[in-house]
């Protein structure tokens, strides 16, 4: 396999390789722009080889297919009932105009496929406009195998989230359900199978996905389209040519300094700033060291795109509600002595498991959506440090759908146990005392917990009251609410979790072109953003599922068309949002 040397000048420079930069490169080499793709990691494929993959994308294609076909109005009056104050009316109105071009674009261009979210409903399922499903969608699975020998510049998924190293998407079911249903057992049984031969004859898995079949599919697309890409290829400054951005001074692996001109510009889309200290104690107030928030990001994400757009006048948007995508997150201990941020976003939702302050109290509808449970959490927390809560439950539960890194039945939780990780008791009183918790506290709350929970109620939380809830409750709780049950087996387990984060939203200030902005609110003209560098479409609110990813798509193909001169049109009103969209799925074809 070989890497074309790095050129003199093109015409885009791409710096980063998530899905905000792959969509940047691939819709502009589609449009015949010369295009430079560059990472700094040995690896391709960002934070997005290791997210779930899911983007949120209104108004998208096989929504339509299916049936779905609402009018633009629903999701706009939706994002603007929980963005409210932080409603970004142009950028929203162009990330819903041309959303679905977008994804068409992909089908018919590019080696992403996608599976529906027809059944995905929208985190706030009581706020005007919420949908229950057909918003969203995920990459589709991906072989691998189609890559040949680039598949081995891929990031691979997150070892401390799969299982044996095999990527785990949609099909997560089925790993959990493999110690009691004989479907799940055969499918996981297949999949373990698959991947000894993949190692056997490739030296690593071939079957991808969630995130890391986006990230995939992407970089398939982009070696297809032509474009370069350069892995180990650090940027270090932006250069000028004039008033303009024209290119970008890069380190290479052997440490030498180079310069690549670009004619049409060059895209920030690093991955915004989850690992960088100082910044995250600057914008994080439960952070006031930067030490006190844990990412589950990649660790090379350093806040690059920010400097390098802050080198030249940019400016980080801070009129936002969150200045990133929270999550509760526990620390998992690794086998070198570290620790690593395990988001903890499926298992909330199962019945059986509460939430609870060191007073051992309930502050939270626990099933609810990740970003709101560390809002309830800092809320609660107030100015008292550590900022910190413990996940509840008993025997049936963890063996049933496991907790954090604990995995479930059969698989041992004795690791887990010996580290710390994990909290076990024969007593609700005794495991209070171990995790520091008020014993007395925790007993009154698994009390009433427990009373209510027999008959499938949450009166306290309404845990279970809104689709969200219910999807990720069990669908094979024979309770009366999927998301609810007792807490009364031991012994008892709890793992302690800590304010985390799946990314950033403090990004740099944009225009509805993805054009950064500068301090006087004017575009810098050749320099664009995408992915987390760009500031949040959503306000620092999270809607729904996907939408990080979503914008990330949305926009990178918005810029590429920018940038070769092809601006798209921009509605002017919501009413024009919808008759743009033959306009645009017609130049996407």
């Amino acid at each position: 396999m070989r890497v074309a040397a790095l050129p003199a000048a093109c015409d885009l420079v791409v710096v980063g390789s998530g899905c905000g930069a792959l969509s940047s490169a691939v819709s502009a080499a589609h449009l015949g722009l010369d295009v430079v793709v560059l990472e700094k990691e040995p690896l391709f494929g960002g934070t997005t080889a290791w997210s779930g993959g899911w983007m949120f994308i209104p108004r998208n294609p096989l929504a339509r297919a299916a049936g779905i076909d609402e009018p633009v109005d629903g999701p706009r009056r939706y994002l603007k009932a929980v963005c409210g104050e932080q409603f970004r009316a142009e950028r929203i109105d162009a990330f819903l105009a041309h959303g679905p071009a977008a994804v068409q674009f992909h089908l018919d261009h590019s080696a992403l496929r996608f599976v529906d979210g027809n059944a995905v409903p929208d985190f706030h399922g009581k706020a005007p406009g919420a949908g229950t499903g057909g918003r969203s969608l995920c990459a589709a699975p991906f072989d691998g195998r189609t890559l040949g020998p680039h598949l081995a510049r891929l990031r691979p998924p997150c070892a401390l989230w799969s299982f044996l190293g095999i990527s785990i998407g949609a099909d997560l079911r089925h790993f959990l359900r493999a110690g009691r249903a004989a479907d799940s057992f055969a499918y996981v049984t297949k999949r373990v199978l698959r991947q000894a031969w993949d190692l056997l004859w490739h030296g690593r898995g071939t079957v991808r996905m969630g995130g890391n079949a986006l990230a995939a599919a992407l970089f398939k697309s982009a070696l297809d389209a032509g474009v370069k890409l350069h892995e180990s290829h650090a940027v270090t400054a932006l250069l000028r040519d004039g008033a303009r951005i024209g290119g970008v001074r890069v380190r290479t692996p052997g440490g030498t300094e180079r310069e690549i001109r670009a004619r049409r510009g060059v895209v920030l889309a690093c991955g915004g700033f989850p690992h960088d200290e100082l910044r995250k104690a600057a914008l994080f107030p439960h952070a006031p060291a930067g030490r006190e928030h844990w990412s589950a990001a990649p660790t090379a994400n350093t806040g690059d795109g920010l400097r390098l757009g802050e080198s030249v006048g940019a400016q980080v948007d801070r009129a936002l509600a969150d200045a990133g995508a929270w999550a509760p997150v526990s620390l998992a201990p690794l086998s070198d002595g570290r620790v690593q941020a395990f988001p903890h976003l499926v298992e909330r939702g199962k019945p059986g498991l509460i939430a609870v302050d060191r007073d051992g109290r309930r502050f939270v509808d626990e099933a609810g959506d990740y970003h709101g449970f560390m809002r309830a959490l800092f809320e609660r927390c107030g100015e008292r440090r550590p900022v910190e809560a413990w996940l509840v439950c008993d025997h049936r539960f963890q063996r049933r759908f496991g907790l954090g890194h604990a995995k479930p039945f059969p698989l041992p939780i004795g690791p887990a146990l010996r580290s710390g990780y994990l909290k076990r008791a024969d007593t609700i009183e005794a495991l209070a005392a171990q995790c520091g918790i008020d014993p007395a506290g925790l007993a009154r709350t698994v009390a009433a917990y427990n009373g209510h929970a027999r008959h499938g109620r949450d009166p306290e939380y309404g845990r279970g009251e809104i689709p969200y809830d219910r999807m990720q409750g069990d669908p094979e709780h024979t309770g009366p609410n999927p998301c609810v049950a007792p807490i009364e087996r031991g012994p008892f387990y709890a793992v302690r979790v800590v304010p985390g984060s799946l990314g950033t939203f403090a990004g740099l200030e944009v225009d509805v072109h993805a054009r950064v902005l500068d301090a006087q609110g004017a575009p810098i003209d050749g320099l664009y953003a995408a992915g987390n560098d760009m500031g949040s479409v959503m306000g620092g609110h999270y809607p729904s599922g996907g939408i990080t990813l979503g914008p990330a798509l949305v926009f990178g193909h918005v810029l590429a068309h920018h940038a070769a001169g092809r601006p798209l049109a921009m509605p002017s009103t919501p009413a024009c949002a919808s008759s743009l969209e033959p306009a645009v799925r017609a130049r996407a074809a």
